[in-house]
C-alpha cells in the first residue's frame, strides 16, 4: 500500500531521470550579477586622463595659458594648454561649484569655448541595464522554485494523500475480528459499488461515520479496508494536518480536501485522529479568534453541503469522542458512529495468526494459549509483541521464534524489560522476596481472586519485583467480592513486611495507591459501601481545553464528606487486616516461597501449586 501526494496531479520522475537543480542555476546567475555589477562600478569610476585640479585651471586660465576649452554636461572640462616650451597639453578637469563668473573670465582670456553633451557608448548602456535584467531574472526562477516546492505559495491547498491502486490491497479479510464494525461499514462499500439498490428503494447512506475506539483497536486498518474493499479513490489525511501558523490555512485545506473528493467522486475521505481540529467549540478563554474553529465551522459547513448523489463518503477516527464539537456528531454530518472495541480472546488468536504468518515459528507455538495470556491487549500491543518475539529470536542466534520468546516478550510489554544489571543488596532482595510473596500467597486463599500467573523479583521498570495475575477470561465488569479481594491482595506486600520485619519499606507505596484509589471509587462512584449507599459523589474532571469543570466538584456537604473518609478508612483497613491475618496463619508458606524466591528469583503457578501441593488449575474453554 502506497500514499502519494496527488496535489497536482503529475506523476513522480523515475529515479534514473536526471533532475533540475533551479538552486544551482540560481547561485550562477547571483554570481554573473555581483560580476557584472563589479564592471560596471569599474568602469563608471575610472580615473580621467591627464587630470587637473580645477584650482590649478584657474591660474593656467589667469596666467593666459590655456588655448581651448570643451565644457561638457556643465561639468566637466576638457581643453588645451600651451606649456613653457611652445608644446600643447590636453588636460580634464571637473567644476566643483556652479562659477558664474567662469564663461565671463573665458571671454576675457579669449579662451575658444565648446560645450556638448556626453554620449553614452553601447557597452555602458548594457552595463548599466544587464544588472536589473538578472536581478528579475534571478527573482523570477527564485519565485519558480518556491511554488514548484509547493511550500511557500500553496500552504492553503490540501495535504491529502491519495491511497493507490496496487496489487496488494488492504481488504476486510486483513482485519481480524470486529464483526460489528465491519458490518457496518460493508453498508458503505455496497453503496459506493451498487448506489442505485439503496436510491431504489428511497435509503439514505450516511454522510459520515465515525470510528471510536481505544488506541491500537484497528481503526486505521479498518479505513484502509474499506478503501480496498470499494475499489474507488481515497484520500487520507491528518486532523493536525489542517491547522498551521497563518491564519485561514486550515479553513483553505477543508475547502480543497472537499472539492478533490467532489471532483473524483464516488470516493472515501478519511481523517485520522478527528479530535485534533474537531474539539468543542467556545473552549479557549479570553474570546480569541481561534483557528482550530474556523477551521471546524468550514468543515461543518463542507459536510452539511453535501448531497448524497455526489457519492462522496466521510470518514474519521477518533480515541476521543468525548471532547468533540456536537454539531459534527448531528444527523447529516456523522451521522453513524462506529465502535472499534477491544478484542476478544478469539479475536486476539486471530489476529496473533495473522501476525505470527509473517515471522518464521516453531511449531511449538500455542497461540491460544498466548491469547489467553494477554488479556486487554489491542491489535497493536499483539503486533508489538509478535514483533518483540522475533528480536528476542534474532538475538539468541535462532532462526524460529519459539513460546520463550513469546512469553518473555508478553513479560516485557507486560511488566517492562527486566533490569538483571540492576546491584540489589541482599537485605533488599530479601525484603523484596516476602514483600512479593505476600501478594502471591493470598492469590490461592482468596476466592473471588484471579490465578496467579507468576511471581518475579526481578527488577523490571521501575518495580523491584511483581506478582502477575490473569483472569481465566475476557471479563468486562467486577463485583464487589473481585476489588475487595484485590484491595486484600494489594496489602499482601504491606502484610508481609510486617509480620516478618516489624516494619514496611517505601516499596508499599504504589500498593497503597491502587488500593486507596479503588477503595475511594467503591464508595464514591460504584455505590458499594453500606453506610454510604448506591449514590454517586462528586462530578468527573473535566479536561480544561473544553472550558468546563478544571476541578473535582464538590456536591456534598461537611458531614458527607467525614462519611466518605470514614468508609474509606473502613473499606482500607477491613483489607489490611484481613491480608495479615491470612499471612499470619500461612507463615511457614509464606517463608518457603520467599526462600525459593531468593533461589530462583521468579515461580510459576504450576511451580508453587507444586511446591504446597495446592490442586492443578483447570484450563477453561472459549
Amino acid at each position: 500500500m502506497q500514499f502519494d501526494d496527488d496535489d497536482n496531479g503529475k506523476l513522480p520522475k523515475k529515479p534514473d531521470q536526471p533532475q533540475a537543480r533551479p538552486g544551482r542555476l540560481s547561485l550562477l546567475i547571483f554570481i554573473g550579477l555581483i560580476a557584472v555589477t563589479s564592471m560596471y562600478l569599474l568602469f563608471d569610476g575610472r580615473a580621467p586622463s591627464n587630470p587637473l585640479p580645477y584650482s590649478q585651471f584657474l591660474v593656467h586660465l589667469d596666467e593666459g595659458t590655456v588655448q581651448s576649452v570643451k565644457i561638457i554636461d556643465q561639468l566637466n572640462i576638457q581643453g588645451t594648454l600651451k606649456g613653457r616650451g611652445g608644446e600643447v597639453q590636453e588636460f580634464q578637469t571637473q567644476i566643483p561649484y556652479y562659477d558664474y563668473a567662469l564663461l565671463d573670465l573665458l571671454r576675457e582670456k579669449q579662451v575658444r569655448v565648446e560645450g556638448s553633451l556626453s554620449s553614452a557608448s553601447p557597452f555602458r548602456i548594457i552595463l548599466e541595464l544587464l544588472p536589473w535584467v538578472l536581478g528579475f531574472f534571478l527573482f523570477f526562477m527564485m519565485f519558480r522554485q518556491f511554488q514548484g516546492n509547493n511550500k511557500a505559495f500553496t500552504f492553503g491547498r490540501s495535504k491529502a494523500k491519495r491511497y493507490q491502486d496496487s496489487a496488494k490491497k488492504t481488504t476486510f479479510a486483513d482485519v481480524a475480528g470486529q464483526v460489528e464494525a465491519k458490518y457496518e461499514l460493508t453498508e458503505v462499500v455496497d453503496y459506493l459499488k451498487n448506489p442505485q439498490k439503496f436510491l431504489k428503494i428511497g435509503a439514505r447512506i450516511p454522510k459520515g461515520v465515525l470510528l471510536v475506539g481505544l488506541p491500537g483497536t484497528g481503526k486505521t486498518l479498518l479505513a484502509k479496508a474499506v478503501a480496498g474493499e470499494a475499489d474507488v479513490p481515497f484520500f487520507h489525511m491528518s486532523g493536525s494536518d489542517f491547522v498551521e501558523m497563518f491564519v485561514g490555512v486550515g479553513a483553505s485545506r477543508v475547502r480543497d480536501l472537499f472539492e478533490q473528493g467532489r471532483k473524483s467522486a464516488p470516493c472515501i475521505i478519511f481523517i485520522d485522529e478527528l479530535d485534533a481540529v474537531g474539539r468543542t467549540r467556545g473552549a479557549g478563554y479570553g474570546g480569541g479568534h481561534d483557528e482550530r474553529e474556523q477551521t471546524l465551522n468550514q468543515m461543518l459547513v463542507e459536510m452539511d453541503g453535501f448531497d448524497t448523489k455526489d457519492g462522496v463518503i466521510l470518514l474519521a477516527a477518533t480515541n476521543r469522542p468525548d471532547v468533540l464539537d456536537p454539531a459534527l456528531l448531528r444527523p447529516g454530518r456523522f451521522d453513524r458512529q462506529v465502535v472499534v472495541a477491544m478484542p476478544d480472546v478469539k479475536e486476539r488468536e486471530d489476529i496473533l495468526k495473522i501476525h505470527m504468518a509473517k515471522v518464521p515459528i516453531d511449531p511449538d507455538i500455542d497461540a491460544q494459549r498466548i491469547a489467553r495470556a494477554t488479556p486487554g491487549m489491542s491489535g497493536a500491543d499483539l503486533a508489538n509483541l509478535v514483533n518483540e518475539a522475533a528480536l528476542f529470536a534474532v538475538r539468541k542466534g535462532r532462526d524460529l521464534v519459539n513460546m520463550d520468546d513469546m512469553e518473555e516478550a508478553r513479560d516485557k510489554i507486560l511488566m517492562g524489560i527486566a533490569r538483571t544489571s540492576m546491584a540489589i543488596t541482599e537485605e533488599e532482595k530479601m525484603a523484596t522476596a516476602y514483600h512479593e510473596a505476600g501478594h502471591a500467597l493470598l492469590h490461592y486463599y482468596l476466592d473471588n481472586a484471579d490465578p496467579l500467573h507468576k511471581v518475579t523479583i526481578i527488577p523490571r521498570g521501575r518495580a523491584l519485583g511483581m506478582a502477575f495475575s490473569l483472569p481465566d477470561r475476557d471479563v468486562y465488569s467486577r463485583g464487589r467480592g473481585w476489588l475487595r479481594d484485590r484491595i486484600v491482595i494489594s496489602y499482601g506486600g504491606f502484610a508481609a513486611e510486617s509480620l516478618i520485619f516489624n516494619e514496611t519499606t517505601t516499596g508499599t507505596a504504589n500498593d497503597i495507591k491502587q488500593a486507596t484509589t479503588m477503595a475511594h471509587k467503591m464508595a464514591c462512584e460504584w455505590g458499594m459501601d453500606e453506610e454510604l449507599g448506591p449514590v454517586a459523589y462528586g462530578q468527573e474532571d473535566e479536561p480544561i481545553f473544553l472550558g468546563k469543570e478544571i476541578a473535582r466538584h464538590k456536591d456534598y456537604s461537611e458531614d458527607t464528606a467525614r462519611k466518605i473518609d470514614n468508609a474509606v478508612h473502613r473499606i482500607l483497613e477491613d483489607g489490611r487486616k484481613a491480608a495479615f491475618e491470612i499471612l499470619k496463619q500461612h507463615r511457614d508458606q509464606l517463608e518457603q516461597m520467599a526462600q525459593e524466591l531468593i533461589k530462583k528469583e521468579t515461580l510459576e503457578d504450576d511451580e508453587i501449586r507444586t511446591m504446597f501441593g495446592f490442586p492443578k488449575r483447570v484450563s477453561l474453554e472459549f
